[in-house]
């Protein structure tokens, strides 16, 4: 593999070199021209560079031609937009009084529209005047018996209604006259529009000029810089074109040794450039000659190797991404599961304030809830741990079996080393790992920073379940996936595929009945206020998941009840959702009720008169 490093790097640093050996070469030949005429084997290279020289120059002496047309037409380009600009403020200064004459004739007209709008509605109010005394003096008339004053009254109303024919008539006077004055000023305002709209056609139709104008000017522009784009390109591929009589001029002149007077320098770099292609020729046929003499069979095997190696890699890598993120590896015999979120415990609402208020109860509390996770000494659960998770096998009913496992913030190589230097532990080996044991303790080690805790018998039990020597939760079993979909950043989550046991395990926390009716049975409390708690149910059938839900709905005081108490777990109607034959309940617990609740999970609540005695558990 080493060998076939140093060929390869070998190539590379000799390409490298031949490319500047090339460019060394062309320089010299390009600063040399004037020598190699001496030469008559360089005759046709200087014809060459004679012929591509005068191209050179046809082509320098069009792009002068287009630079100086591109000149020109930016020049009408800039001439244009002066003139627009001079010709629109000349039509703008003849637009100025035209569109205030324009504007004092709209107001005019405006003033005399509201004039005559103002008499029709005064000849309309006199109108409307006499249509009511006349309606006045005809109701008097027909009134029986009569009023003793009609006559006073009806020569009253004939006397106002002799007066509106003649304030009728001044009004219709001046109704013609407001109306003629209203004509007028429309008639100024259609001549002034008339003759806005025509400077504005006028100033519409200069601005098209303009543009057009300028539009075929920068089309001209366009056409020009693509032009002078490709003739410097042609220029430059001329250029490129010298290089291979350039490259041969070079050559002769150092194989000959002869040096341009201006550029000594340049035969000194392709002197070096080509001791430097020697060498690494050199080099390349010696590890090419060490190449052959390797054995043919021994090279099939490290090439095996290596193939068999980049086929291993992607399926250990799928094999390492499908491994679950911290698993809890636990028996399959796992009844009830307890895990406790130790960085919720010590950042929530209630624990800040019971271990504040109660600290003598809360510590009864807190060391009921971690169990046999207390007695690992030189750990502060609190501060080095950051998930305790307590799991229950009851399949012997004379003894139910815990395992414990303990998840810390970081590796617990410190640990366990303190633990070794504790003289009251004793140390073995059980299936290749390493047990610290005392009478009633056994601590070991199965993961980076997860420990195994408990008594001899359970801790063994977890590290053949690690090893996978014994079966474990399996990922799409009921139980686990239950559990999972727990909250994980929930403080406290408990679950069992048998309710009807909890009882053995932790004092009784739901109604029997709630227990009777389920068949797993999960819970989780969040213990920042809002005191928050979530109960997934899962029923034989579909049936009697509809039918529990409905019962919870209209009863939850029978059904959300601390067994044995009278304490609700709830606050307000609970929400209920259903799936096929699983329940999700959904509350917020008052706190009496969910300290009661972690009290009895601790197992350190006074059991109340008749209720069941759970087993102890180890």
């Amino acid at each position: 593999m080493g060998l076939k490093v140093r060929r390869q790097r070998t190539r590379m640093a000799l390409r490298h070199e031949r490319r500047l050996l090339q460019k060394s070469e062309i320089n010299l030949g390009r600063e040399g021209t004037s020598q190699a005429a001496n030469f008559p084997e360089l005759r046709q290279e200087i014809v060459a560079l004679k012929k591509l020289e005068q191209e050179q120059k046809e082509v320098a002496l069009r792009i002068a031609q287009i630079e100086e047309s591109v000149g020109k037409i930016e020049a009408d380009r800039q001439a244009n937009a002066h003139e627009q600009q001079e010709t629109t403020k000349k039509l703008e200064t003849e637009k100025k009084p035209i569109l205030h004459q324009r504007n004092d004739a709209r107001s005019a007209s405006e003033v005399c529209e509201r004039e005559l709008a103002a008499v029709d509605k005064r000849i309309e109010h006199v109108d409307a005047a006499d249509r009511d005394l006349l309606k006045e003096l005809t109701d008097l008339q027909g009134q029986e018996p009569p009023p003793p004053d009609r006559e006073a009254r009806s020569a009253a109303l004939s006397a106002r209604r002799a007066r509106l024919p003649a304030e009728k008539a001044e009004l219709m006077r001046a109704r013609l006259g407001s109306e003629e004055a209203s004509r007028s000023a429309r008639e100024k305002l259609t001549a002034a529009e008339t003759e806005l709209a025509g400077i504005e056609k006028k100033i519409e139709e200069m601005r098209r000029e303009f543009e057009a104008r300028d539009h075929a000017l920068n089309e001209q522009m366009r056409a020009q810089q693509d032009a002078i784009r490709e003739a410097r390109l042609h220029h430059q591929t001329v250029e490129e074109r010298k290089n291979p009589a350039y490259l041969n001029i070079g050559r002769h002149l150092a194989t000959q040794g002869i040096a341009p007077p201006n550029s000594p320098d340049l035969l000194v770099q392709v002197q070096r450039h080509r001791e430097a292609m020697n060498r690494h020729q050199q080099h390349s046929a010696e590890l090419a000659l060490l190449s052959s003499q390797i054995d043919k069979q021994e090279l099939r095997k490290f090439y095996f190797t290596v193939f068999s190696v980049l086929v291993l890699i992607p399926i250990i890598v799928f094999l390492v991404l499908q491994s679950p993120v911290q698993r809890e590896w636990l028996p399959q015999e796992t009844d009830a599961i307890l895990a406790i979120n130790v960085d919720r415990f010590e950042r929530d609402d209630l624990p800040k304030k019971w271990r504040k208020d109660q600290p003598d109860v809360w510590a009864n509390v807190w060391s009921g809830l971690l169990g046999g996770a207390t007695a690992i000494p030189v750990m502060n659960i609190a501060k080095d741990a950051g998930r305790v998770t307590r799991a229950v096998a009851t399949d012997n009913p004379s003894r139910p079996r815990e395992f414990i496992l303990i998840e810390a913030h970081s590796n617990v190589t410190p640990l366990i080393r303190a633990v070794a230097q504790n003289k009251n532990f004793d140390r073995r080996i059980f299936n290749g790992l390493t047990v610290w044991q005392r009478p009633d303790l056994a601590i070991a080690r199965i993961g980076p920073a997860t420990l195994a805790a408990g008594a001899a018998p359970e801790v063994d039990e977890l590290i053949q379940v690690r090893l996978g020597m014994d079966p474990d939760l399996k990922i799409s079993g009921q139980l686990f996936d239950r559990f999972q979909a727990l909250d994980r950043e929930s403080a406290l989550r408990l679950i069992s595929r048998n309710p009807a046991d909890l009882p053995r395990v932790f004092h009784p926390i739901f109604s029997a009945e709630l227990l009777d009716s389920a068949q797993m049975l999960g819970l989780a409390l969040t213990l920042q206020n809002p005191l928050r708690a979530r109960v997934l149910v899962k029923t034989r059938t579909a049936e009697l998941a509809t039918q529990l839900a409905r019962q919870i709905h209209d009863e939850p005081q029978r059904w959300l009840r601390l067994q044995g108490s009278d304490q609700l777990l709830y606050t307000q109607s609970p929400e209920i959702s259903r799936q096929d034959n699983n329940l999700e309940i959904r509350f917020n617990v008052p706190e009496t009720s969910i300290r009661l609740l972690l009290q009895r999970i601790a197992r350190t609540d006074a059991p109340a008169a008749g209720m069941v005695q759970p087993s102890p558990t180890p």
